[in-house]
């Protein structure tokens, strides 16, 4: 008999400090806040924590903390949406950028038929509006994962919407098909309890191209433990001084 594993996401409508200082970290579709911006316009947005952040498209949205605060400057720059993940002790999250053109509104993402499939896939699945909005289900195999994963990917659901229960089955097996891009990266992922873990000694660029694998391959919250050792290179100048070789922060 499969243990169930249960992964709630209620949060509050706080900002995205509130999200990553959380001690369950924000891991998966769908997205934790959404922003639009118009074309050629910026928008700042106050963060209480924050180390760095990275955009999926720059050519369609950029996102820069400013020097000696935490507070992060979006610009829209074209018409379309793209993805930001931010990062800040151990913990990330991912917004969804919108872009529009000056006066107009972004379109929306229409999700046709994907809760009627997940309803389908997921035999329970149930939809609550009031005293506040939530999707619960119970994931027990496959198909309700795939369902759920392509109705997370819409602009429906945020993912304090979410309270979703896990068969310990599909996390296995949700893992072992991110092993194989998280190891060419090289780290490992493995559960604990309830948590992924996630380790090993990697370049910032590998460290990044693993959490986005982690998002977009998971769907719900967990509890990540970020071990990962991130190697920062030392310039030329500074390992003739101090010897070669990388260092771990």
């Amino acid at each position: 008999m499969s243990a169930r594993v249960p992964f709630a996401a209620r949060l509050g409508a706080g900002g995205l400090a509130a999200l990553l200082l959380l001690p369950t970290a924000v891991l998966a579709w769908p997205v934790d806040m959404r922003f639009s911006l118009e074309s050629g316009a910026d928008r700042f947005h106050k963060l209480s924590a924050v180390d760095w952040v990275e955009v999926e498209d720059p050519s369609i949205a950029t996102a820069e903390v400013l020097s000696g605060s935490n507070e992060l400057l979006l610009t829209g720059k074209r018409p379309g949406s793209t993805l930001l993940l931010l990062y800040a002790e151990g913990k990330f999250a991912v917004w969804s950028l919108s872009v529009a053109e000056p006066g107009a509104r972004p379109p929306a993402a229409p999700a046709p038929g994907l809760l009627a499939t997940a309803r389908k896939a997921c035999p329970g699945l149930e939809v609550k509006e009031a005293p506040e909005r939530l999707l619960l289900a119970t994931v027990k195999d496959a198909p309700c994962r795939t369902a759920l994963l392509a109705l997370f990917q819409t602009e429906t659901w945020l993912a304090r919407e979410l309270e979703l229960t896990f068969e310990l089955p599909v996390l296995q097996a949700q893992l072992a098909a991110m092993e194989p891009r998280l190891k060419a990266l090289g780290l490992e992922a493995r559960y604990s309890g309830a948590g992924l873990v996630l380790q090993g000694s990697v370049p910032p660029e590998a460290h990044r191209r693993a959490l986005w694998e982690l998002f977009r391959q998971s769907v719900g919250r967990v509890a990540l433990e970020d071990r990962v050792k991130v190697e920062v290179p030392v310039p030329p100048s500074e390992g003739l001084d101090a010897g070669t070789g990388p260092r771990a922060r």
